[in-house]
């Protein structure tokens, strides 16, 4: 029991990453391209899993979040940080938000739209928020997590049981010449695990979690963090292989709207396996997706609230907190703003969200690396020596901001 009560930040990351990028585009890989970009899907994971390692590093040599660190770096450092985040931020909210009401809407077809489902959903997110904040957030996730991993499996199991993979569904499906592939290749590994911004989150919520448990070490915060980050990589898999098998050899596509990709989502697995199937894979879909959407919206505001703090050289809770709940609204806000915008196709507003993320993600894995390396975290003494990267890493992380910046500019080349 000990044990289980220091899991808590590795359990949210794994919350926020398990969503859109599992459920939409992971899924949609396997059905467009079968197991085409399980490569893909491995090597993004392998890749940018150093800097996202920095987070729980950081926060436990230094009990500083990475927000504070780059201001370390230099005040330009952490501008722009803010400029990266405040690009992304409105895209984020609003691409997990609208997939959970689609499945919502779903499964309660209650006669609104996709618009009013989203707004009924970040206001019970922000409900939750207010009456528990970060504690109830912390229990609620790792009960959704096992619901999740537990509904997948079975589903993924009574799939391969019934319906054997397909040679088709194992055949080279992408090109490298095709600028709409690359387009999808890119959104695919965008959030795949996670935005890599994530890692600053996660810095933020590792404090919090010593604050109500000060026994925690630098070993339980990584074995926290791989715990979460192995989970998201197998079930990334998983979902693919869901496309691949259900999907891709039936020459079946997803639709782009809110609604019909929930339908068919949902469907693709009650017309494979039966009507038992339906709210195995609708539960374990709205608690991916409502998972994801709470935690971004406790995270985003957290993490803006902090970085204006910093900027202003400030220490002040009162003030921090009232910045929290402002940018809170004003996150709920634009993300619906957005989803009116996008009303007619989800999965574009998914595609641009996704895009921009790894296309900031360079800027993310530098800025963390340099960090995590640098005179900062060893001036916090012997123990923070010691919790910097080793060779290996060192070696992963540079083999990863090549990776990144090549597909980037691979990326930026099919536009023009």
């Amino acid at each position: 029991h000990q044990s289980i009560s220091k899991l808590g930040p590795g359990l949210l990351f794994a919350g926020a990453a398990i969503g859109v990028s599992h459920l939409v585009q992971s899924t949609r890989a396997g059905a467009e391209f079968g197991w085409a970009l399980v490569w893909a899907v491995i090597a993004v994971n392998l890749f940018k899993y150093p800097f996202f390692e920095v987070g729980p590093r950081y926060a436990m040599a230094t009990g500083e979040s990475l927000v504070q660190g780059y201001r370390r770096q230099g005040k330009w450092v952490l501008v722009a940080f803010l400029l990266v985040t405040i690009l992304t931020v409105f895209t984020v909210q609003a691409a997990v938000t609208v997939v959970t009401a689609a499945i919502a809407q779903f499964i309660l077809p209650v006669g609104t739209g996709a618009l009013n489902w989203s707004a009924i959903i970040l206001l019970v997110c922000t409900a939750i928020l207010v009456v528990g904040k970060y504690a109830l957030l912390d229990r609620l996730i790792k009960w959704v997590i096992v619901i999740l991993s537990a509904s997948t499996v079975v589903a993924l199991a009574a799939a391969m049981g019934m319906q054997a993979p397909t040679v088709e569904a194992v055949q080279q499906k992408f090109d490298f010449s095709d600028a709409s592939h690359i387009a999808f290749l890119i959104g695919l590994m965008g959030w795949m695990p996670a935005p890599i911004d994530l890692s600053v989150w996660h810095s933020i919520w590792a404090i919090e979690k010593k604050k109500l448990n000060p026994d925690i070490t630098i070993k339980d915060s990584l074995f926290d963090l791989r715990a979460g980050y192995i989970g998201a990589t197998v079930l990334a898999v998983v979902f693919l292989s869901m496309g691949a098998i259900m999907m891709h050899s039936t020459g079946q596509h997803f639709p782009p709207q809110a609604g019909a990709f929930a339908k068919a989502l949902i469907g693709m697995y009650t017309d494979s396996l039966g009507a038992w199937a339906h709210w195995v894979i609708a539960i374990a879909a709205l608690s991916t997706m409502f998972s994801t959407t709470i935690t971004c919206l406790d995270a985003i505001p957290r993490v803006l609230s902090s970085t204006f703090m910093v900027l202003q050289d400030k220490e002040d809770a009162a003030q921090q907190q009232r910045l929290y709940w402002m940018f809170l609204g004003i996150v709920v806000i634009g993300a619906l703003l957005l989803i009116g915008a996008f009303s007619s196709s989800m999965v574009a507003l998914v595609q641009v969200a996704t895009v921009l993320s790894f296309l900031t993600a360079p800027f993310f894995a530098f800025a963390n690396y340099s960090l995590i390396t640098g005179k900062y975290t060893s001036n916090h003494g012997r123990q923070a020596k010691l919790q910097q990267f080793s060779l290996p890493m060192r070696v992963l992380s540079w083999a990863g901001m090549v990776f990144l910046v090549g597909f980037s500019l691979v990326y930026l080349y099919t536009l023009l």
